[in-house]
């Protein structure tokens, strides 16, 4: 099931040539990267990794936006590790995400409601659900 945007409320532009051994540069010069394939001796970043920290850090987003509607106060040291992992899967290459949610501070039955609240918040959770495993951990 496709679900489309009511409203557009922002639109990330990228330019990228040589793929996975390229660059990648926003059209506003904020993003400037070297990419470099996952194991290489290469001194880029890559794809995967750059998954990683978009996901993390828009759902921190979602998790703030959920704690204002609900008038809940996060901790200020809240804190995601996040990994992608790239595998075979059938007909190519897929990937696998995994947030790890810390929460100092927060009790616990609290803190896990506000993470599966942010989780139906997140763009990414929502671009993903359904698509790839991923697998959110209150630590």
């Amino acid at each position: 099931m496709t679900t489309k945007l009511d409203k557009v409320l922002y639109t990330a532009h990228a330019h990228t040539t040589g793929g996975r051994d390229g660059q990648s540069k926003s059209d506003d010069g904020r993003l400037d990267v070297t990419l470099s394939s996952p194991g290489t001796a290469g001194t880029g970043t890559n794809p995967e990794q750059l998954f990683a920290a978009g996901y993390s850090a828009c759902f921190i987003g979602a998790m703030k936006a959920v704690a204002g509607m609900q008038k809940i106060t996060l901790p200020a040291d809240l804190a995601i590790d996040a990994s992608v992992d790239l595998g075979k899967i059938p007909n190519g290459y897929g990937i696998a995400a995994r947030l790890d949610i810390s929460l100092p501070g927060m009790e616990r039955a609290a803190a896990q409601a506000l993470i599966d609240a942010a989780h139906q918040v997140c763009p990414y959770s929502n671009a993903t659900r359904g698509n790839i495993d991923v697998t959110l951990t209150l630590k």
